[in-house]
C-alpha cells in the first residue's frame, strides 16, 4: 500500500521526470563516446598531417641540399674545364709564337747569307728581267714589311687567331651540363 500511496500525481511526475534525467543521461553517455572517438580520429588526422608536411619539408630541404651540391659540382667541373681550355690555348699560342720566331729566324738567316752570296742556295746567275714599260723596276721583296715588322704582325695575328679560338671554346661549355663520362 506505501507504494500505491507514492502513485499519485506528484509520485508520477517524479518518476516520470527521473525516468527522462535517465533518458538523457544514456544520451549524453552515447554522446560523449561519439565524440571521443570522432576526437581521437580528428587528432590521428592532425598527427598524420604534421608528419606529412614533416616530409615534404625534409624533402624540399634534401631537395635543395642536393641541388646546391649539384651546383657546386658543376661550377668546379665548369672552372676545370675552363682552366683545361685556357692551358690548352695557353700552350698552342706559345708553341705557334715559338714556331713563327724560329721560321722568322730561318728566314732572316737565308735572305742574309742569300744576300752575302747568291750562289750559296746553288742557284744559276740569271740576267734580270727588263722592267715593264712605263712603270720603275722594283726590286724584289721591295713592297714587303721589314722582318721585325713583319714578326711583330705575325705574332699578333697568332694571338688574336688563339684568343678568338679560346672564346669559341670558353663559350661552348655549358654550365647547366650534367659532367662528362
Amino acid at each position: 500500500m506505501s507504494f500505491l500511496r507514492l502513485l499519485n500525481v506528484q509520485g508520477i511526475a517524479g518518476i516520470a521526470a527521473s525516468l527522462a534525467l535517465l533518458a538523457l543521461l544514456l544520451v549524453q553517455k552515447i554522446e560523449t563516446r561519439h565524440w571521443r572517438k570522432q576526437s581521437s580520429q580528428f587528432e590521428q588526422l592532425y598527427r598524420d598531417g604534421q608528419t606529412s608536411f614533416a616530409q615534404t619539408v625534409a624533402g624540399y630541404r634534401a631537395a635543395a641540399d642536393a641541388a646546391r651540391a649539384a651546383d657546386r659540382a658543376a661550377a668546379q667541373r665548369v672552372r676545370a674545364d675552363q682552366a683545361a681550355i685556357s692551358q690548352r690555348s695557353q700552350n698552342a699560342l706559345e708553341a705557334r709564337l715559338a714556331d713563327a720566331r724560329a721560321r722568322a729566324d730561318r728566314l732572316r738567316v737565308e735572305t742574309s747569307g742569300a744576300a752575302a752570296d747568291p750562289r750559296r742556295r746553288g742557284a744559276a746567275v740569271v740576267p734580270g728581267v727588263p722592267a715593264a714599260a712605263g712603270g720603275p723596276a722594283q726590286a724584289s721583296g721591295q713592297d714587303r714589311l721589314p722582318a721585325r715588322d713583319a714578326l711583330i704582325a705575325t705574332e699578333q695575328a697568332i694571338q688574336l687567331d688563339e684568343l678568338i679560338r679560346w672564346v669559341r671554346n670558353q663559350s661552348a661549355v655549358d654550365p647547366n651540363a650534367g659532367p662528362v663520362r
